[in-house]
């Protein structure tokens, strides 16, 4: 799915009070508010990333050529059902820079200077595409990417952002290696290396929930209690046993946009109520 604004009609108005004016209807998007992008799930901030760089991917071999959007700050960009799309395009450019010589193809940014290529047609080689790879690292990469990600997954990331921040990969590259992560994520292999033996016996109680006995954890999908997203219930153990206060969690039937289910973590399990599309887990022993 391309990150782009979807256009559902355009009306063009030419008269005496309005000349030449263009009106168009896209979908609505809501603002991106990288405060509040930092407050949520890893996940949730790993698929703003990935929608972006497969949106870069495009750019870059697009019909009309390498496409290079020259402004590329965080305003103007949307998020539309959890991915991240471009709104603006006015300044999006086409033109590769000429050049006779490598000295000729210098980008400079705010704390990074680099010089490209030269190519034998007198064209700095891929500069559009670097240009747009090294925003996204410094507009969202950097942030977004390896804050508390899964430890497994942390030294794939870290390469990620290192090989972007330095330019050492192309678009096509950073998207392969995005792409990697997605699949470790979603199948589950990032677990295979991670010590997994439960601290603690648990007992398992069909068509049962825990309404209270909530606690806060950072990151949730909740603000007043602690849902997270996890591949099997060995990973839910694996979390309730890392925190102290966990005395029980709760399978619930919802799953996260990479088909991981959503788990409420509980202090107590004092009052069971039925339930029939969850399933709970009630810590023995400690």
């Amino acid at each position: 799915m391309l990150s782009r604004l979807l256009l559902y009609g355009y009306c063009y108005q030419d008269s005496n009070d309005i000349p030449d004016t263009l009106t168009t209807i896209t979908e609505l998007g809501s603002p991106l508010e990288m405060i509040q992008l930092l407050q949520t799930s890893w996940e949730d901030r790993f698929r703003i990333c990935l929608s972006l760089v497969r949106l870069l991917h495009y750019l870059a071999h697009s019909p009309l050529g390498s496409v290079t959007l020259l402004d590329f700050r965080p305003r103007q960009f949307v998020i539309v059902d959890g991915e991240l799309k471009v709104t603006d395009l006015d300044d999006a450019s086409i033109e590769e820079s000429s050049c006779t010589s490598n000295s000729d193809c210098f980008m400079e940014f705010p704390a990074r200077n680099f010089t490209l290529p030269c190519s034998v047609e007198g064209r700095c080689q891929n500069m559009n595409e670097k240009r747009n790879l090294y925003n996204a690292y410094r507009f969202f990469f950097t942030y977004l990417l390896p804050h508390s990600a899964p430890s497994s997954l942390r030294p794939l990331l870290d390469k990620i952002v290192n090989a972007t921040g330095e330019l050492h990969w192309g678009i096509d590259e950073t998207a392969a290696q995005l792409e990697r992560v997605l699949n470790l994520y979603k199948s589950g292999e990032y677990l295979q290396n991670t010590t997994r033996i439960p601290k603690a016996e648990y007992r398992r109680v069909p068509e049962a929930f825990i309404p209270d006995e909530n606690y806060r954890c950072w990151p949730s999908y909740h603000h007043k209690g602690c849902l997270l997203s996890v591949f099997d219930v060995n990973e839910a153990i694996e979390i309730c046993d890392s925190y102290s206060q966990c005395k029980a969690f709760v399978l619930t039937n919802q799953t996260t946009w990479t088909g991981r289910q959503l788990v409420f973590f509980k202090t107590a399990s004092n009052h069971i109520m039925p339930d029939p599309d969850k399933i709970t887990y009630v810590k023995v022993t400690d």
